[in-house]
């Protein structure tokens, strides 16, 4: 006879089960529609401790064990000195999961606190000091390619902040490479959701670390965001869905930007001022960015 507590932890795996290979195929939708991740490549996957990384670090794992390819994988976390921060948890969970891992020690604790004044939000020259350093160790251990566990909740939230607040259109790229050139970055939970990962996390009892810096800071303008994304999500099943999707189907033409699309050079006579691909590219738009006509022909006159 099978007693209460062996059919909830019965009920208990099938949902980490289920979460596990939704979150794996979501994974691997980005790694492939992105091209992340390609043979031979060496990726520092980032873990700070909390829910996002751990899951990341899981999920590639897992993937890495029947993927076509092979790559490596070696876990980083950057130890910023901050009190009270369990430093014996990492490296032992690491050690216990057979991951290859570094813990890179660097005090940017005490640098934010000393130049941000008190009652500000800490999270900005954070996350600059947090990446230089990942940048630079990225380099000197030979990884091409850096993991960031950012999801598609972030993703959004970043867009909406940067609208609101910066205006721009502009929110994380699942891939970028870096400023100098030196460092290609991937996020390969971009497809992913957050409360898909929080679940899992959960499930799976990773001993997450609180980010005692940032993370109590209160009225921080991402978390408004949050909660309103929050609240829609509630409100209106699927908006969320929808909003992403738009992020990934973006029509220059229909949008403001003359430096994105060259509206100056519209020409009547063709279908929505762009000329057609038989034309004499001799009277083709000298726009240096004329050429994003061409590109985006097929989805404008799908419209």
């Amino acid at each position: 006879m099978t007693s209460c507590s062996e059919t909830q932890d019965k009920k208990l795996k099938t949902r980490q089960n289920k979460l596990q290979k939704r979150l794996r195929r979501e994974m691997g939708q980005a790694i492939e529609a992105f091209n992340m991740i390609e043979d031979g490549d060496k990726v520092m996957v980032c873990l700070s401790g909390g829910k996002d990384s751990f899951v990341m670090l899981d999920i590639l794992m897992n993937l890495q064990k029947s993927a076509p390819i092979a790559f490596e994988l070696v876990a980083v976390n950057l130890d910023q000195k901050q009190p009270g921060f369990p430093e014996h948890v990492l490296p032992h969970y690491l050690t216990e999961l057979g991951v290859p891992f570094h813990i890179v020690e660097r005090d940017t604790y005490s640098v934010v606190k000393s130049v941000v004044p008190e009652g500000k939000t800490t999270c900005a020259l954070c996350s600059r000091l947090r990446r230089g350093t990942l940048y630079g160790f990225a380099e000197q251990i030979g990884a091409n390619k850096i993991a960031l566990g950012h999801h598609r909740d972030d993703i959004l939230e970043t867009f909406f902040l940067n609208m609101f607040y910066g205006g721009k259109l502009k929110s994380m790229p699942p891939k970028l490479v870096s400023d100098d050139g030196k460092n290609m970055v991937i996020r390969p939970l971009a497809y992913a959701r957050e409360k898909d990962i929080a679940a899992y996390a959960e499930l799976r009892g990773f001993p997450i670390i609180p980010c005692n810096l940032c993370g109590s800071q209160e009225n921080l303008q991402r978390q408004v965001i949050k909660e309103m994304l929050q609240g829609w999500d509630k409100s209106h099943p699927g908006r969320i869905e929808t909003m992403f999707r738009s992020l990934c189907n973006v029509v220059p033409s229909h949008l403001a930007d003359a430096e994105l699309f060259d509206f100056k050079n519209l020409q009547l006579g063709y279908a929505h001022g762009i000329m057609d691909d038989a034309e004499d590219s001799s009277e083709l738009p000298s726009h240096p960015k004329a050429a994003v006509q061409v590109m985006e022909r097929i989805d404008i006159l799908s419209l």
